[in-house]
């Protein structure tokens, strides 16, 4: 199966993610319509936990912001594997909206399967997530120097 695209242009390099659209449609819908928009465009990766994950995509830079609406779960059998792309969320399953996250390894994020919406994955630029990961951290899991997203761009 070909899926859609999307490039993540950071401070530290570029990824290239593929999107699950057969698994998490609306997710992926979001992703790509927020990547357009340019919503993503000069955030940031404000939360960093070696060996979890790195997150992004909050427009308030400190992981209690969003887009002003939410997508319902789309949960699904996709596992959480080192460079899954997922939503992040509160705890209420239904409040993903802009922030994401990607896996730093199977072992640590395991059991986020069926309960996060795994919508897909990096195809190129895993050492970039990687060094990402290993970057120091301070309160919060921010990073102590900022790690930017610069652009991200979707088909």
């Amino acid at each position: 199966m070909t899926y859609p695209t999307a490039t993540v242009d950071t401070t530290l390099g570029t990824l290239t993610v593929e999107l699950w659209d057969d698994v998490a449609p609306g997710h992926v819908e979001n992703f790509q319509k927020l990547a357009k928009d340019g919503f993503y465009d000069g955030l940031g990766f404000h939360r960093i936990i070696k060996d979890f994950v790195i997150q992004g995509g909050c427009p308030n830079g400190d992981g209690t912001g969003g887009p002003g609406w939410t997508v319902d779960a789309e949960f699904n059998d996709r596992e959480h594997h080192e460079g899954v792309l997922s939503m992040a969320r509160s705890a209420d399953p239904n409040s993903a909206g802009s922030q994401f996250f990607i896996c730093l390894g199977r072992n640590h994020c395991q059991h986020l399967d069926g309960k996060y919406t795994a919508f897909g994955k990096v195809t190129s630029g895993l050492e970039i997530v990687r060094s990402i990961g290993g970057a120091e951290t301070g309160p919060g899991d921010a990073p102590n120097e900022p790690i930017g997203i610069l652009r991200v761009s979707a088909e």
